[in-house]
């Protein structure tokens, strides 16, 4: 541990961790015709809807097409506990990590409701003002298999639809005609068509189709949505990268530096949130069963605590984690951290999955409940918190050192964190200290990058690449320092049209 006094200083008056938050624009802005250097540039207006473990969100968020960089239009949180119980005659296909009952009804319900609250908000029509609407799960931890998850999307499509969004916004533009007319000329969808890379990242699947990983699609809007997030934080995160989403489950991506698409070469799953959530359960003072570490969070950052207990969060933090597991995820295993998952088709593509569990898919999750227990009865809230903290850091420290070991990462990787278990409080400082301490990097202030609603922002990513609407000027494709890979991209496509025409 560094010396108490060093780390507060440095989280003072040292170099700040770059941090990118949501901008927010006036809604009024929106309705009328935006002008840049005597240019219009319309917004696209994009709704992420996500029903999490803990929370469900709908994040709108407008681009502004000349820069490519999305501001905050509206956010709605709920607690996905919140959601009404099942009916007598609704089948429950899946639960939260904590136990919450779903079925497809409520799921649409919760989703529709949440979906006309955010627009209500800020006078936005579904219909005529938004432009496109991207949904999404991190509820695997209780389903059985990748295919559950794929009923959890069609009841999330049925939410969106009852909201009123039409179905044309919710799938890939076929061709220019199916483009907005105030968006065609930003988009390139007669010479680069969607092939599944969002934020120039090619998903893992193989020729059978099979998902690694039932949280893929969350890490690839994470992934995205760092990418994008970046930008405001002066932080280039092209490939090759590692994103890291730390919600209740765990969640991203490492890629490599192939042009003009990277490959992913790893998958994350496991617990995350979940972790902090066991153990703030021993304070008592949340449910103890859907309680979350959300319901006592305070921004405040407490700093002085490390100066009385340091060698008590210290101690603390080395008992949790030998209770946490982090590794690669055995070849024999349908579910790790209590996410499914298949790693005889990762490794049959080349994709390394990497893992956080606690005991065997969470069995001494209990463990922590009882040390968390200890923590506040003996030391308060503020130790618990400051504990909490640093487990997070070293949770990302281990993870960065396996991927380094495994050679899926190097001193070219950029990494990027996302989710309130890693950008919260004084994670990012702490964060940075951990990572610098395996001397990957001579300076990890330029490789390391927390960004805020990284899932909402990776939406508003994958809907601009659904519909081949890219920044040539402002990339998120290609490799680090590299210039635009558009040209490459054209040729790519091309090929693959001659190829399918043979």
């Amino acid at each position: 541990m560094a010396n108490p006094a060093k780390l507060i200083l440095g989280c003072l008056f040292g170099k700040k961790p770059r941090i990118a938050e949501s901008l927010q624009i006036s809604p009024v802005k929106l309705k009328a015709d935006h002008y840049k250097l005597a240019e219009i540039v319309p917004y696209f207006l994009v709704a992420s809807i996500e029903v999490g473990n803990t929370t469900t969100k709908c994040i709108l968020t407008a681009t502004d097409m000349k820069d490519g960089r999305a501001w905050l239009v509206n956010k709605i949180v709920k607690m996905t506990r919140d959601v009404r119980k099942p009916k007598p005659d609704e089948r429950i296909f899946g639960t939260t990590l904590s136990g919450v009952s779903l079925t497809r009804e409520s799921i649409a319900e919760l989703v529709r409701n949440t979906l006309l609250e955010a627009h209500k908000q800020v006078n936005l029509d579904i219909k005529s003002d938004l432009d496109f609407a991207v949904r999404s799960t991190g509820v695997v931890a209780g389903f059985s298999s990748p295919h559950e998850v794929g009923e959890f999307i069609k009841a999330l499509a049925d939410g969106c639809l009852l909201a009123g969004v039409p179905p044309k916004k919710m799938v890939p533009a076929m061709s220019m005609d199916n483009v907005p007319v105030k968006f065609r000329q930003h988009t390139l969808i007669d010479k680069v068509t969607f092939s599944g890379a969002v934020g120039g990242v090619l998903p893992p699947i193989g020729s059978t189709g099979v998902e690694i990983v039932a949280n893929e699609m969350e890490g690839e809007l994470s992934t995205a949505g760092i990418k994008e997030g970046a930008k405001w934080a002066g932080v280039d995160f092209r490939n090759p990268v590692f994103s890291m989403d730390f919600g209740t489950t765990l969640k991203g991506r490492i890629t490599d530096e192939a042009i003009p698409y990277a490959r992913t070469i790893g998958n994350l799953c496991g617990y995350a949130g979940a972790i902090p959530d066991a153990i703030i359960k021993g304070t008592g003072l949340v449910d103890q069963r859907f309680g979350a570490a959300l319901d006592l969070f305070s921004k405040g950052k407490e700093r002085r605590i490390w100066l009385t207990k340091s060698g008590v969060i210290e101690s603390y933090t080395k008992q949790v984690h030998e209770l946490i597991s982090i590794e690669t995820v055995p070849g024999n295993v349908d579910k790790y951290g209590s996410v499914p998952v298949n790693p005889e088709a990762a490794g049959d593509i080349g994709v390394t999955l990497l893992g956080c569990d606690v005991g065997d898919n969470g069995s001494r999750m209990g463990e922590l409940t009882e040390l968390g227990a200890q923590i506040y009865s003996k030391h308060g809230l503020k130790t618990m918190f400051a504990t909490l903290d640093l487990v997070s850091a070293r949770m990302v420290m281990r993870l960065v050192k396996l991927a380094f070991d495994k050679k899926l990462v190097s001193e070219k990787t950029t990494i990027g964190l996302t989710g309130r278990a890693a950008i919260t409080g004084c994670k990012p400082h702490l964060v940075l200290n951990e990572i610098n301490k395996l001397g990957i990097y001579d300076n990890p202030g330029e490789h390391v990058v927390f960004v805020d609603d990284g899932l909402a922002r990776g939406a508003a990513v994958m809907a601009r690449c659904m519909n081949s609407m890219g920044t040539p000027k402002n990339p998120i494709g290609g490799i680090r320092g590299g210039a635009c890979v558009l040209s490459q991209r054209i040729e790519y496509h091309k090929k693959k049209r001659e190829r399918s025409m043979v």
